[in-house]
Formats: structure tokens, C-alpha cells, sequence
């Protein structure tokens, strides 16, 4: 299942006031991503605001002087997969995978040619415990186009320095993104993996949206609630509650 794009927005576009367009290929790489229409409607007025200008600074001198993840132009690609009014679920993470060939713009997921994450591989043995599907697909493009939003609280990493971006803008950024699906859609199921994301609980409207928590799924956290929390037969069983089509997480 595959929604048409009736358009895609260059996000270049909004930066060309601030981008010196004599800079080098590399950068203007990076800063050739798309959104999808439906999400440019909530994300306008934020393009507008001084936070949004400092965090383009910042990533702009980040991915032109260090090496950064994901790749420019997956910046965005949550929100050019999985359109704002399609959302059914949101797994939220924390930062992109901060290892080469890892991090593609969806979180969790991993490009096929290379090797699962140990977060990823211990999301898969919650699948398989949870539901029974034995996954070895590391690309979760599949999900995001049944319109699970695979998004992070922050959406750019330093290599090798988890956690080197927040702090920046991107909070602010996805901080309206969560508050604009709680408050704009109703019957999403939220899944929140780890601190960072488990605090944004205080924006959703729990009286709207289903809400599923845990700790994260890293090596370093999974023992202490992931493992046995359910997430996948959860949130299937709620959509039959909603008349929703079931995820299809094989």
C-alpha cells in the first residue's frame, strides 16, 4: 500500500536565504531533502522561526566540516514516506544509528546491505516473542508506508558521538510535530522506546491516542521492560479496535 505524492517540496527552497549557494556540492547535497506536502502545511510557520534558522546554521556547518548521519537528503524521509494524515502509529526514538551505513532517515530501520543494529536485532526478538513473525528485513520502509512514522526526537548525529545533536532545535522541531498529531489526528498509537521519548508522553492526549512505553531497546536498557512489553500485539489490537487495518510487521 503506497500513497501518491501529489507533490514533493524541496526543503532547499526554505533555505535559499540562508544558504550561500557558491558553497561547495556537499553541502547543497545535504540540503536537497523533501517532505511531503501534507507535512510542509504543519511544519511552515516553523521553517519561520530563529530556532529553525540557528539549527540550519549548525547542521549546515556540521555536515560540512565533521561526518554526519543519516545522508543529507534522509533527513526528512519519515516525512516524505508517511504523510501527516495517514499516521496510524509513531515509534519514536532517540537519535539517528551514529555508525557509517547504518542511519537512512527512518528510525530503528537499517539499509538491507548492512548489518542490524543491536537495538534493531533485539526489536526483532521482541517481534518474534510478541507475535511470532521472524524478521530478518532490516529496512522498515514496509512499516513506514503502512504509515508507522519511524521517527527520532533528534534527527542528526555526529559519527561516533551518540546524542551530539540535541540540544540544538531538532526537540523544538519534533516537540510540534507529536503535538500537532495529538492534537490535529485521533487513534494513533504511540510508541515510545526509551527516556527521550518516553517524556514526550506529556504532549499526547491520551484520551485521543493510545499510548505504549518501555524502555529502549538497546543492549544497555532491553532487559529492564522492553523484552515482554508487547508493543506489536498491542498496537494491532487497539487499530482492530478502531475498524484499522492491522500492521503487518513481517
Amino acid at each position: 500500500m503506497k500513497y501518491e505524492k501529489s507533490i514533493v517540496i524541496s526543503l532547499l527552497y526554505i533555505y535559499e536565504y540562508k544558504i550561500d549557494f557558491t558553497s561547495s556540492i556537499a553541502i547543497l547535497e545535504y540540503m536537497t531533502v523533501n517532505i511531503h506536502p501534507s507535512w510542509y502545511r504543519v511544519l511552515a510557520l516553523e521553517f519561520e522561526k530563529p530556532y529553525w534558522e540557528k539549527l540550519t546554521d549548525f547542521i549546515k556547518s556540521e555536515y560540512s566540516q565533521k561526518v554526519c548521519f543519516p545522508q543529507g537528503k534522509n533527513i526528512f524521509r519519515a516525512f516524505d514516506t508517511t504523510p501527516f494524515d495517514r499516521v496510524r502509529v509513531v515509534i519514536l526514538g532517540q537519535d539517528p544509528y551514529h555508525t557509517a551505513g547504518a542511519a537512512m532517515g527512518l528510525s530503528f530501520s537499517v539499509p538491507d546491505w548492512s548489518r542490524a543494529q543491536p537495538s534493531l536485532r533485539n526489536i526483532f526478538k521482541e517481534l518474534e516473542s510478541d507475535i511470532w513473525v521472524q524478521r530478518t528485513q532490516t529496512d522498515l520502509t514496509d512499516w513506514a508506508e503502512q504509515w508507522v512514522l519511524l521517527m527520532n526526537t533528534v534527527l542528526t548525529v555526529r559519527e561516533w558521538e551518540p546524542a551530539s545533536h540535541q540540544h540544538m532545535g531538532w526537540e523544538e522541531l519534533t516537540d510540534t510535530i507529536i503535538t500537532a498529531l495529538s492534537r490535529e489526528r485521533v487513534g494513533i498509537v504511540f510508541i515510545l522506546w526509551g527516556n527521550a521519548a518516553v517524556v514526550k508522553k506529556s504532549l499526547i492526549d491520551s484520551s485521543r491516542h493510545h499510548i505504549i512505553e518501555s524502555p529502549h531497546p538497546s543492549p544497555f536498557s532491553a532487559h529492564r521492560g522492553f523484552f515482554g512489553s508487547r508493543p506489536f500485539s498491542q498496537t494491532n489490537t487497539y487499530l482492530r479496535g478502531q475498524e484499522e487495518i492491522e500492521i503487518v510487521w513481517g
